[in-house]
């Protein structure tokens, strides 16, 4: 009987140990092609989260998320409460866009893209390698004794991790109540924005907690991502995967030898020397399998390839590869699932497309007053409605006038002829239409309201008109 393998490795995670304490993870320095590109990818997406809320296009904020004041920018467009269908038809793109790539690429999106992995090991963690060295300085000033160059460091680092918390907080509100407020709130007294202030110390604290203390467990424990890619994942989905049939062979991993040939004793290309686990920064194994807590951060791959250089064995033991090219060799292939993904993303994207270019710049909404009858004005019948108009656009409308489009009648504002919307405004008010009862179908008849910027129609909108009933 064939000996189990032992998958004892699931059942706990790695930043935990026997007794269920924190374990801390302390990896070793990445280096790599892979790494330099990641820094490369990191430095970009950092670069655009900084900058993205004082980027304005035509005035307007490129990323704006102010849920308090419901005003929303994406790409210098602005979005209203009354264009949230297409926030939904968004999210349902960007939900089967991450599908997609799951089920093709794995989990690349944790290691090259989440902002948590990206300010952990490519912004706190190098701060932390420059203060507290590799691996093996950072475990020895773990167990060192609280003495003047311990505090220097600890002091350092963490006073460092509090500024940058605070410089990430603040970017956070740039994007939720406009950077232009941000910048206005700086420039006044404290006292004046005492509870901003104190709002702005909680988020830092979040952020200091996270990158001071829970760290890679945001990706094992609070991430759901993790769990979702194993559901997503196949034998054809590409993985930061170790490529057990080399590296096992016959016999299994050993230690290396110069002296002998490996092809002959029949030992695998894995030589066992563990820098693979001492670079991963969740404290994984990568050579147990696809496991949750591997953010795909390519790292091992890095590391794996320096080793195999050294010893003079071909480098790819640990690479982006799915199962089946490990055990069948196969290659990559567009499976039947990814086709499927494929379409219900081409078709949501067409659907979010179109309508966002049928969007208009004006919203109008116009109610007839509820519990209101009509009423007699000379020879003509009157209903009363209210109106509320949204200006989604960056210019002001001078010149808004309401005119009925069918049937034949007049529209009468109450205190004005014309109403005048500022850039991303909003007005509101009442108005009275009057009908000739021979244009009437009976009590009720469908009328249709346009909104006009002078002669030129921006909107329209249909709502009942009540009349006499006729009776023959």
């Amino acid at each position: 009987m064939s000996k189990m393998p032992d998958e004892s490795f699931r059942d706990v995670i790695g930043t935990v140990d026997e007794k269920g304490k924190r374990a801390w993870v302390f990896p070793k320095i990445p280096k790599g092609k892979f790494y330099d590109k990641r820094k490369l990818v990191s430095y970009f997406l950092l670069l655009f989260l900084f900058g993205a809320p004082f980027l304005k296009i035509n005035g307007n904020q490129f990323l704006l998320f102010n849920v308090l004041e419901r005003k929303f920018n994406i790409f210098g467009f602005p979005f209203w409460p009354q264009d949230f269908y297409l926030f939904v038809i968004s999210m349902l793109v960007g939900v089967v866009f991450i599908a997609l790539f799951t089920v093709a690429f794995g989990r690349i999106f944790c290691g090259w893209i989440c902002p948590q992995t990206i300010f952990m090991e490519m912004v706190f963690r190098r701060i932390e390698f420059w203060i507290d060295g590799d691996r093996g300085s950072q475990m020895r000033l773990e167990k060192q004794n609280w003495d003047a160059e311990k505090i220097r460091k600890r002091v350092l680092k963490w006073s460092l991790f509090f500024i940058i918390s605070f410089l990430i907080a603040n970017i956070f509100l740039a994007y939720l109540i406009g950077s232009d407020e941000l910048i206005q709130l700086v420039e006044e007294p404290l006292s004046q924005n005492i509870s901003t202030f104190i709002a702005l110390l909680i988020f830092t604290g979040v952020f200091y907690f996270i990158y001071v203390w829970f760290r890679e467990q945001v990706c094992i424990i609070a991430c759901p991502y993790g769990r979702l890619q194993g559901v997503l994942l196949d034998d054809k989905s590409i993985i930061v995967a170790y490529d057990h049939v080399r590296g096992e062979k016959e016999i299994g991993r050993a230690k290396f030898d110069k002296k002998e040939d490996r092809a002959l004793t029949g030992k695998g290309d894995c030589i066992d020397c563990k820098q693979c686990v001492n670079v991963c920064p969740t404290g994984i194994d990568i050579r147990n399998g696809t496991q949750l807590e591997c953010v795909n951060c390519t790292a091992c791959i890095d590391e794996c390839d320096i080793i195999m250089e050294k010893v003079n064995l071909p480098k790819g033991l640990i690479r982006y590869a799915s199962e089946d090219e490990i055990t069948k060799k196969e290659k990559f292939q567009f499976t039947p699932r990814m086709k499927g993904y494929s379409a219900v993303l081409f078709i949501l994207t067409g659907i979010f497309i179109g309508l966002l270019f049928l969007r208009n710049d004006v919203e109008a909404t116009i109610l007839r007053l509820p519990g209101q009858l009509f009423e007699h004005k000379g020879e003509n019948i009157s209903n009363v409605y209210t109106y509320k108009i949204v200006n989604k656009t960056v210019k002001d409308f001078d010149n808004i006038q309401f005119r009925l489009i069918k049937p034949k009648g007049e529209v009468k504002m109450v205190g004005k002829n014309t109403v005048k919307i500022s850039r991303e405004g909003m007005s509101q008010g009442t108005l009275f239409v009057e009908i000739n009862p021979a244009f009437l179908e009976g009590d009720k008849t469908e009328i249709e309201i346009g909104v006009f910027d002078g002669n030129k129609l921006i909107e329209s909108e249909k709502s009942n008109f009540l009349g006499p009933r006729s009776f023959n």
